[in-house]
């Protein structure tokens, strides 16, 4: 996952408003958001090379999604970071005591940042910086930096999110994933990749031949405990492949 935006707002009739994308090689294989019948409760997309995956929710009423930190410098390798977003969906452990837990051994894996919470806490932990925060109520943005780095395609889908804040819709926030311009070479983040990859990453939606937007995720978490999810799918060139729909509530869903 690689770009997040997100309304967190506590006491609101819907307190979590997220669209994620996830970006990454097309040939990695990976399954569509769906229930996981190793892990009941759980529903999101599957990563099949690590067996993990980058945004979920349980019928318990979790939520959590994750980004990598791009930056050439840090350590690769290490455990799958994918798997810290499917045991907390599938735990008991509050954000707080999962990431109390985590601080420990965080070191461990490759640079990352990890949203958990559900509709009452939201919770955020950059890797790099190795704490925890609650988050206050706000309009936010995660990519490959730290929370709210301005980045051009950050502050993009922001500004994009907040039109869509007073009647949103899964279809409009999968919409606004999906805008493909490029940002100006002045303004590219320097990550160690070289011009021409940052140019190509620095759009809110990522197409090309090998590499790209793989699947847009958007999630409405209502107060009543119902949560709307939907994924679109994309392969090669951002050619669009399916989209999934889901209704979750009381440890059920339903085709939407």
């Amino acid at each position: 996952m690689c770009l997040i935006v997100f309304a967190w707002r506590p006491g609101h009739p819907q307190p979590l408003i997220v669209a994620a994308n996830r970006d990454e090689f097309y040939a990695r294989p990976s399954l569509p958001l769906a229930h996981w019948d190793d892990r009941p409760g759980v529903y999101a997309g599957r990563d099949l090379k690590a067996g993990g995956t980058w945004l979920g929710i349980s019928d318990s009423g979790r939520f959590a999604a994750l980004t990598n930190i791009r930056d050439m410098q840090l350590p690769q390798g290490g455990p799958s970071r994918g798997e810290l977003v499917a045991d907390f969906l599938h735990g008991r452990q509050t954000a707080e005591e999962y990431l109390s837990g985590l601080s420990a051994r965080a070191a461990g894996y490759a640079g990352f940042n990890l949203l958990l919470g559900n509709a009452q806490q939201l919770w955020h932990f950059n890797q790099q910086q190795g704490t925890a925060q609650q988050l206050p109520a706000g309009l936010y943005g995660l990519s490959n930096a730290d929370l709210d780095s301005p980045w051009p395609k950050l502050q993009r889908a922001k500004a994009a999110l907040a039109n869509c804040l007073a009647e949103p819709q899964t279809a409009s926030l999968l919409n606004l994933l999906q805008d493909a311009q490029p940002a100006a070479d002045a303004d590219l983040p320097d990550t160690g990749v070289g011009v021409q990859i940052e140019r190509l990453l620095s759009s809110v939606f990522i197409a090309s031949p090998g590499y790209g937007t793989c699947a847009s995720t958007a999630l409405i978490v209502h107060q009543d405990g119902r949560r709307q999810i939907a994924e679109r799918r994309f392969g090669p060139a951002g050619v669009l492949l399916g989209e999934t729909c889901l209704v979750v509530r009381q440890a059920q869903a339903v085709e939407a």
